[in-house]
């Protein structure tokens, strides 16, 4: 049975970018089962008045999906058994570096200059070297150090992308280490980080295809990466088209005049949204 999920942070409004994918995710899933999921680690934007209004407005877009929802606050206890594991394996090391700090190091003249991955601006190893005996430490951040990461994989990452380009994919472990860096696994004051939450709750949830935009694409080898590490299953991958301005900018939270919201309040219907966004009129 097909799985698919929706799952929006409750930071801000959605906007015609989300209604794609929600769209798409739920079109997706057709015969199977569509799932939405509340990922509000991010606890000090995360807002109870954001989420009413995800609710609202993807009931409004004649979505559906069952109850409970999943939250990822309520979900902390599955991230740290997690990283207790990861940590006991001595694939993680703490890292009290801040981004001023990253910036630093990585435009010193052996460095080459700053370069960027999924996870931002890829780390230097500055931390790296530090202690990994003794209990894991609590409320600070925590690095996957990802050349010792990938010394535990047999064999190239695979996986199944079933958007556009739909085919199978494959990628030397060890490519990561330049392109990923290695990425935070637990932020502080969140307890977790959305590579780790995303991947341990898709498995959670029996996710059989993650439908999500192409800005995303560049993080699927490394969530691939955790889940041969923790031996979950590997979904396949839908990756969609972003929804653009008239300058061609993706659209963001920050983009309130195109909110669900704003074209309800403004008389559009459901209809009205799916031709924005390119979709067929549906239900």
């Amino acid at each position: 049975m097909r799985v698919t999920r929706f799952a929006p942070s409750p930071t801000g409004p959605l906007h015609l970018g989300h209604a794609f994918s929600a769209l798409t995710a739920a079109a997706r899933a057709e015969g199977g089962v569509f799932l939405l999921r509340i990922e509000d680690i991010d606890r000090q934007r995360s807002k109870p008045e954001w989420e009413k209004r995800i609710y609202d407005d993807l009931r409004w877009l004649g979505l559906d999906w069952p109850a409970p929802v999943l939250r990822q606050s309520e979900r902390l206890p599955a991230y740290r058994a997690a990283l207790e594991r990861l940590w006991a394996e001595k694939l993680l090391y703490p890292c009290d570096c801040n981004r001023r700090d990253i910036l630093e190091a990585a435009s010193a003249p052996q460095e080459g200059g700053p370069r960027f991955g999924p996870d931002g601006m890829i780390y230097p190893g500055t931390c790296r070297g530090g202690t990994r005996n003794g209990p894991m430490p609590e409320e600070t951040p925590l690095r996957l150090d990802l050349a010792r990461a990938v010394a535990r994989i047999d064999g190239p990452l695979r996986w199944v992308e079933t958007g556009e380009e739909a085919g199978p994919r494959e990628i030397a472990a060890e490519a990561l280490i330049d392109t990923i860096g290695d990425p935070v696994l637990a932020r502080r004051e969140m307890g977790t980080s959305y590579h780790l939450a995303v991947v341990i709750d898709d498995a959670h949830q029996n996710v059989t295809e993650v439908v999500r935009g192409r800005d995303l694409a560049e993080a699927t080898p490394l969530h691939v990466l955790l889940q041969r590490l923790m031996g979950l299953p590997v979904p396949d991958y839908h990756h969609h088209r972003l929804i653009r301005d008239e300058t061609g900018r993706r659209l963001a939270k920050r983009d309130d005049a195109r909110a669900i919201g704003l074209y309800r309040d403004e008389g559009a219907s459901r209809a009205d949204i799916r031709r924005m966004v390119g979709l067929g009129v549906g239900r």
